[in-house]
């Protein structure tokens, strides 16, 4: 297995202290919010094999080393189900301020929506171009230490009391419109609304409710917050549509296609099949496509599925998603407890959050990982926290 060098995304959002502290390195003063852990060709991890001799070799990308020989990397089954590349992204994810409210379509929708664009010429790299790439963008976190979110649509009843309780008077349109249709016409009426309505009176309507949600506290503090670091921002009504979610570490969610969503605060490990494909709601300066978006959504309420894993025999803690392209699973390693063998015919990375495990002879500390080909042997012992990355194939 081969010891990986990961970049730092500083993304404007993301945290100044929580990923130094986990890597025990010195703050710089600049926002840290994601490291990213794979290969994608963004910022693909970096890694030195060890040549035959026994001597390091030089640092290559990750995306260089799996395009020399897939099958060798990734295994046969890998690549005859998704292609000669890593189907996932791990990170880790620091937010210290509201990430983008936004959906990610499913597998049709991406291949379609990337097709037309192509075939308009619009430039891969254009503010405007919403599909980068013609995959889907599941993605699951894992909280790491308390974790606040938005995910999924609440009840209409639900949203419209908590716009009622604000008492402004520019959002009783949204809260009749709520009560006066069945759950996915209402939904879909109220956040088209939001999005179209005129962006002078919109940022009149967030900052009273902004102000109304900082008196009123308790379950209406999280949008003041928001307004916070988006003043003005249609997206901080759209909040109110959705499900407030607090995770306690070891905690997860899944998201699925069509599922709004938005990270509003903590530090959590992140995987996600790899792909770049991300329509925006709000809380954002970045180009919103509402037609788009408003094709993509999923308008239904739904209960946020928090997962919470079961230890089997060998210890391994698995979070569930009806995905293919990435399985998470983690390992809590005791003092004395004999070596876990991980060997498996399918690409892994494996992350240190936590001790000082050991992966093959390879020492970890926190914010470590390796990646490991298919069929490599992967025995890791000591004592720490182990997240392990791979796939289903």
């Amino acid at each position: 297995m081969d010891r990986l060098s990961n970049t730092v995304r500083p993304y404007a959002w993301g945290s100044t202290t929580a990923i130094p502290e986990l890597l025990g390195t010195a703050p710089t003063g600049e926002p840290q919010a994601e490291m990213w852990m794979g290969a994608h060709p963004g910022a693909p991890s970096r890694l030195t094999r060890i040549t035959g001799t026994g001597e390091a070799g030089t640092e290559q990308p990750l995306t260089e080393v799996i395009a020399a020989d897939p099958e060798r990397e990734l295994g046969r089954a890998t690549v005859e189900k998704f292609g000669p590349r890593l189907p996932f992204l791990l990170k880790l994810l620091a937010a210290g301020a509201p990430l983008s409210l936004q959906v990610h379509p499913d597998l049709a929708q991406a291949k379609r929506g990337y097709e037309d664009e192509e075939r308009r010429s619009v430039p891969i790299d254009a503010p405007h171009r919403t599909y980068k790439d013609a995959n889907h963008k599941p993605e699951l976190i894992c909280a790491l230490t308390p974790f606040a979110g938005l995910c999924g649509f609440r009840r209409p009843t639900e949203a419209a009391e908590a716009m009622a309780a604000l008492g402004v008077d520019s959002l009783k349109p949204y809260v009749d419109l709520l009560g006066a249709h069945p759950e996915e016409a209402a939904l879909r009426e109220v956040l088209t609304a939001i999005l179209g309505a005129d962006p002078a009176e919109m940022a009149g309507t967030v900052d009273l409710a902004a102000a109304a949600a900082e008196r009123l506290g308790g379950a209406h503090a999280p949008y003041a917050r928001i307004a916070h670091h988006f003043p003005g921002d249609p997206g901080v009504i759209a909040a109110m549509l959705l499900n407030y979610v607090e995770l306690q570490p070891g905690e997860a969610l899944f998201l699925g296609a069509g599922v709004p969503h938005a990270y509003l605060d903590g530090l959590g490990v992140e995987i996600m099949a790899n792909s770049d494909n991300v329509l925006r709601c709000g809380l954002t300066p970045k180009h919103i496509d509402v037609p788009e978006l408003l094709r993509i959504v999923r308008f239904e309420a739904t209960e946020p599925g928090v997962l919470r894993p079961e230890a089997s025999p060998s210890g391994e803690e698995l979070y569930e998603a009806p995905v293919d392209e990435f399985r998470l699973s983690r390992f809590d390693l005791s003092p004395g407890a004999a070596p876990v063998d991980l060997t498996r015919d399918t690409p892994q990375i494996l992350l240190c959050t936590g001790g000082a495990p050991k992966a093959g002879g390879l020492d970890l500390a926190p914010g470590d990982s390796v990646f490991v080909p298919s069929g490599e042997k992967a025995e890791v012992s000591g004592t720490g926290t182990l997240f392990r990355a791979t796939v289903v194939a």
